[in-house]
């Protein structure tokens, strides 16, 4: 009897640590998958990027750049251009040019950072220089509050900001000096 009883402590004693570790087990997949990934350190690294954006057969943009970090592994998510971008854009057989030293695109809220001799080129041939712009993606608007220079035919106008469609159609220079041609 004193057996039985000594087996059945023993055996409540069992099921207890294996219930306790049932318990105590969590599902963490995606912590093992970090290890060894750094959250400080890009998930990925792209060089000599040549990316080509086509629809419906036709190239819309090509997107160059010596060299491209992903940082989608962290909660606010970005692509960073450390050597700066390269970008041609195409509509209806036109060309547009946008060139900067340096570029990072938050993948949350679309926004696009270019900075360092940023210099955009329209099919039309104005132009703007700044050392930063940014570009929201879902509105198709270029803004920043730095100092730019907007050549636009004759005009060359320097401003302390910048507002504008991604068509260059609603293009606005703040706190404006500069030499404008106005017919009389």
């Amino acid at each position: 009897m004193q057996e039985r009883i000594t087996k059945y402590k023993i055996l409540n004693i069992v099921i207890a640590l294996v219930m306790a570790m049932f318990f105590s087990c969590k599902n963490n997949f995606k912590d093992i998958q970090k290890i060894g990934i750094s959250e400080n350190e890009p998930i990925g690294v792209a060089e000599n990027i040549n990316l080509k954006y086509t629809d419906s057969g036709k190239v819309k943009a090509i997107l160059k750049s010596p060299k491209m970090y992903d940082y989608s592994n962290r909660k606010f998510a970005y692509n960073e251009f450390t050597d700066g971008v390269n970008l041609e854009l195409f509509e209806d057989g036109k060309k547009s040019v946008v060139v900067s030293d340096y570029a990072i695109i938050y993948n949350k809220t679309n926004i696009i950072d270019l900075q360092g001799n940023v210099v955009i080129t329209t099919h039309s041939n104005d132009t703007l220089f700044a050392e930063q712009l940014y570009y929201d993606q879902e509105k198709e608007w270029l803004f920043t509050n730095k100092p730019v220079t907007f050549r636009t035919g004759r005009d060359l106008i320097n401003g302390n900001g910048f507002d504008s469609n991604s068509k260059f159609t609603n293009a606005e220079v703040l706190e404006i000096t500069g030499l404008i041609t106005v017919d009389e």
